[in-house]
């Protein structure tokens, strides 16, 4: 089971749209942790601070809503290149050290709403690519973005004491280039099935919200997708330790480099758990969703004792090692979704993930302001942890085996 997880990678397609995630991915995260840092050095404030963090996170809900049905409506190659060189210049932008906190703050906004329509068409296209390895080749991502991300957050925080995050901006800006140039000469165009209509302008934005509706109606028209989706956005309650822990790190007394561990103990269990995951089979990896799903939010609950670093990097680590659960939740959704919908309902879907992110972030940033970093990470789990008993109830009625039957046979 394991070796067919690499099977993917003999498909030229999927290698070269791995190749320009790596690259967007590592450099978002040097980008992410510069601005976090920058934000709470000027401030002192964990409201402020996750507030930043969770800027990169809730244009989506806009972008998504607006963007996302450009994956159904021109080639899918040329959205993600254009999204790549848009974003490449905003950041470049952002790089210029005279550039103020608002205007930074804008900018990222503006960055943010091009991930949903590259993300939608990026999300169509591998189904396209990969067919019967699709899961693998979502479990080959899954590994590798967290592995981006535990570089790119370890490394965060040092390369930013060492060279500024000016310069890791600028990073990011040339990580984005380089991935819109490789897209370009090396993946295919990869036309919709169905392609809109063209209209006026303001004509195709009324119609944009029609085609997130009918990604909606997609979704919650099927119980199996609309519990696959609950399961999926549980994240918004996992994620807050990551929006808090530049306060976390100075509540615990560590700074610098440390920081950047904290960030990466999520992620690095989720490489961990993504892996064991691929050593059972499909049908035994449907059944666990729900298990794994509660598994993510317990251990912050140990938080409430107020743990030292060594405690709190062990829990994190406990917490990503169950959320590999998305990987199978994300791949089967996107299998069981019609492909002439495919597109609309992946940005509904990431859409509602990213801004239910963003939110828990700024959530817990506020409460962190009046309890403290660590109350409200383990309030943040204690609520995950309620909700996602009741989606695993949902899901264990939704008969995994039964869905199991139905997927495309796994090569």
């Amino acid at each position: 089971m394991a070796s067919r997880t690499w099977n993917a990678f003999t498909v030229p397609g999927f290698r070269v749209v791995w190749v320009a995630g790596v690259l967007s991915t590592a450099g978002d995260q040097l980008a992410r942790v510069a601005l976090t840092i920058l934000v709470f050095q000027r401030t002192g404030s964990p409201a402020w601070s996750a507030a930043t963090y969770a800027l990169s996170m809730l244009p989506a809900l806009l972008s998504g809503a607006l963007l996302s049905w450009l994956a159904d409506r021109f080639p899918r190659r040329r959205v993600m290149v254009v999204c790549d060189l848009v974003r490449a210049g905003l950041v470049a932008l952002m790089a210029v050290p005279v550039v103020p906190l608002p205007l930074l703050a804008v900018l990222l906004v503006l960055v943010q709403l091009a991930e949903a329509p590259f993300s939608a068409a990026q999300g169509a296209v591998l189904p396209e690519l990969l067919g019967g390895r699709y899961e693998a080749g979502q479990t080959v991502q899954q590994v590798t973005n967290q592995l981006c991300l535990v570089a790119g957050f370890a490394a965060g925080a040092l390369v930013v004491t060492g060279v500024g995050p000016h310069t890791a901006l600028a990073i990011d800006a040339v990580t984005f280039a380089v991935s819109a140039a490789l897209l370009r000469v090396a993946l295919g165009p990869h036309v919709p099935p169905v392609s809109l209509p063209g209209d006026a302008l303001a004509s195709r934005w009324r119609r944009s919200w029609r085609q997130v509706a009918g990604g909606a109606v997609a979704v919650f028209g099927d119980r199996r997708l609309a519990t696959l989706l609950w399961l999926g956005w549980l994240a918004l309650f996992t994620v807050v330790p990551e929006g808090l822990a530049v306060p976390f790190a100075q509540e615990i007394g560590v700074g610098g480099g440390w920081i950047g561990v904290l960030l990466a103990a999520e992620p690095a269990g989720a490489v961990v758990g993504a892996v064991l995951l691929r050593l059972v089979s499909r049908r035994m990896r449907l059944r666990a969703l729900g298990l794994l799903a509660i598994g993510t939010s317990v251990p912050l609950l140990g938080y409430w004792s107020g743990p030292g670093l060594v405690p709190a990097l062990v829990l994190l680590f406990g917490s990503g090692l169950c959320s590999a659960y998305q990987v199978t939740a994300g791949a089967t959704f996107v299998q069981l979704v019609p492909p002439d919908v495919r597109g609309r309902a992946l940005g509904f879907a990431r859409t509602g993930m990213v801004a239910g992110q963003g939110l828990g972030i700024v959530l817990g940033g506020l409460l962190a302001q009046f309890t403290g970093p660590a109350t409200a990470i383990a309030a943040a789990g204690t609520a995950g942890a309620l909700v996602a008993l009741a989606a695993a109830a949902v899901w264990s009625r939704r008969e995994p085996q039964a869905i199991s039957a139905v997927l495309p046979a796994e090569s």
